[in-house]
């Protein structure tokens, strides 16, 4: 495994020779030579554990278990047993609480002979899976920005949350180029349609992120960005050509790898370009996994599956048989399996029947052993819980969330120079709110700038007679849930349409720009997305129509032909 972290030991020795330096070449540091030192500590590390191995241990390291704050004692039971008697070697935590997830990591690391890898998922923060925690803006929202710094500033705060509560790979960046409006399963958990915007974002992420310690992981291999269907549900198929794939689809991977990210994820989808084998899914796939991930692209890290549990693979073979095939393609780490303990005796059994060489073994699991060894387990102490509420609801959190935001709200029309709106209180401006989504800190922001009146209690009858009597229409689209990229209902279509056409209308969508794929937008002067109906977002929209702040974000996806990924405007100087 290639070299991802500098160990204590390593910064000893290149504080001990910047200490000594005497003249000007001797205080640049042989980078090489301080490389060559880690690997050669982690090499005696990793083979002094697997030396001592017996065959079930050496398997159990393949196994990363789900595993939750939030549940009963059964649950904490179940996972000890797989710890204590089927050693496996990881854990991904989903639901729970902070407080709780540390506390169960260190009763887990106690029990197991060899410290655990812990993972996350955790694409916009800890507060994707735990409650009590910072959340950061959907990497959709993330694609609209355009100082990838804030990416990058970004990842390494999600990266030293994960450090502080005993996180040791987070299963992000999603950098699937999402060119499928209509995707059920990525959309807004992607950075966009434009695979050299996904590229720097995922870059900036994952070295942010990498920078603290926290290993990243690049998902959806070998892309599942124009999937119509969930590989949480189904086998989804991705039928471009082997050129498409390579030009488009693997783009992220080949830049990432030599960026030297962590992990690869592979996906469960039917891809026939890549594997002749019908509905085969990549995940259990030897030509994508080994041939051309491993080979063709030279990924020498960690390659992990998706939840073997998704309908995806799960239907292709039974519990134990799926764990074995998975191994067999190519990858290191089974994540979320049905049945751990049938998948090591399933492995261990191909193991004896010389399916499996000791040399495919020893490979991966040294791979593990040696990315333990990089996020410091081979000196592991446990989470101290004091003060963690603290230490991951810091200023810095909230702060960097804000800069997300008014760095991402995208002006992509403004005719006749609609906006800013004047504040001076003089012009009648009425307010309508679609959508069901909370608009109260809008409505508030909006009626702090200028003269607006809300009218969304009105019938739609009343409300178009009423509308008369205004200068301007500010409609709100709020969507309580900014995750779906669902167009907006056809009552709520129709609406926007009608008004414009017969009023100087702002339309302001706190959701995807993807909900607006369906409205006829022609007449409408000015047009905001905001992305998300947070507290924030609102606030910051309300201050850019009026002139209290500038629009600096660019489309991450496309509209519609008039609307097309990259667009934007600013307001005339």
């Amino acid at each position: 495994m290639k070299h991802i972290l500098i160990t204590a030991v390593t910064s000893a020795f290149i504080l001990t020779s910047c200490g000594k330096a005497t003249n000007k070449h001797a205080e640049i540091i042989d980078e090489n030579r301080v490389e060559a030192i880690h690997i050669d500590h982690r090499a005696i590390w990793v083979d002094s554990i697997y030396n001592t191995m017996s065959l079930k241990e050496k398997v159990g390291q393949l196994f990363m278990v789900a595993t939750y704050s939030n549940r009963t004692d059964a649950h904490t039971d179940t996972i000890e047993k797989l710890i204590t008697d089927h050693h496996i070697g990881g854990l991904i935590f989903f639901q729970g609480g902070p407080v709780r997830q540390a506390n169960m990591t260190n009763h887990f690391q106690s029990k197991s002979k060899v410290p655990l890898l812990i993972g996350f998922d955790g694409e916009w923060g800890l507060n994707m899976r735990l409650d009590s925690t910072a959340r950061y803006p959907f990497n959709m929202t993330l694609g609209a920005i355009k100082d990838n710094h804030i990416i990058n500033k970004i990842g390494r705060q999600i990266g030293e949350d994960c450090h502080r509560i005993g996180i040791h790979i987070n299963f992000a960046p999603a950098v699937d180029i999402n060119t499928n409006s209509a995707n059920p399963v990525i959309g807004v958990r992607s950075f966009g349609e434009d695979k050299f915007n996904v590229t720097e974002k995922a870059i900036a992420f994952t070295e942010g992120m990498q920078s603290t310690g926290t290993l990243a992981c690049a998902k959806h291999f070998p892309g599942h960005g124009d999937t119509h269907t969930d590989s949480h549900k189904t086998l989804p198929t991705v039928s471009f050509n082997e050129a498409r794939m390579d030009s488009v689809e693997l783009y992220p991977y080949k830049k990432l790898i030599r960026k030297n990210i962590a992990g690869v994820m592979v996906a469960h989808l039917n891809v026939p370009s890549l594997e002749s084998q019908d509905n085969l899914p990549s995940s259990l796939s030897y030509a994508i996994i080994t041939t051309l991930l491993k080979e063709k692209l030279e990924f020498e890290n960690l390659i992990f599956t998706d939840a073997l549990n998704m309908k995806g693979a799960a239907n292709y073979k039974q519990p134990g048989d799926i764990d074995l095939a998975a191994f067999k393609a190519g990858n290191d780490v089974l994540l979320f399996t049905e049945n751990a303990p049938k998948g090591i005796l399933k492995i261990v059994e191909a193991y004896n029947n010389n399916e499996i060489t000791e040399e495919r073994l020893s490979h991966s699991v040294k791979k593990i052993l040696s990315a333990k060894f990089d996020v410091g387990l081979n000196d592991y102490s446990p989470i101290v819980t004091d003060g963690l509420w603290e230490n991951l609801n810091k200023k810095v959190n909230a702060e960097l969330y804000e800069e997300a935001i008014a760095s991402a709200i995208t002006l992509i029309k403004n005719e006749n120079e609609m906006m800013p709106l004047s504040n001076d209180k003089k012009e009648n401006i009425a307010f309508l709110k679609l959508g069901n989504g909370s608009a109260d800190n809008f409505l508030k922001a909006l009626k702090e700038n200028g003269n607006v009146t809300d009218l969304s209690h009105l019938s739609n009858q009343k409300l178009l007679e009423e509308l008369k009597k205004y200068d301007r229409v500010i409609i709100g689209y709020h969507r309580q849930n900014a995750r779906l990229t669902n167009a907006v209902s056809n009552a709520d279509k129709k609406m926007i349409e009608n008004i414009s056409q017969n009023n100087k209308t702002i339309l302001a969508v706190f959701a995807s720009q993807y909900s607006l794929k369906e409205t006829n937008l022609e007449a409408v002067e000015s047009i905001l997305i905001s992305y998300e109906n947070s507290d924030v977002a609102n606030k910051i929209s309300a201050d850019i129509i009026f002139g209290e702040a500038e629009p600096k974000g660019s489309l991450p996806a496309s509209i519609s032909k008039s609307f097309p990924v990259n667009s934007s405007i600013s307001f005339m100087k």
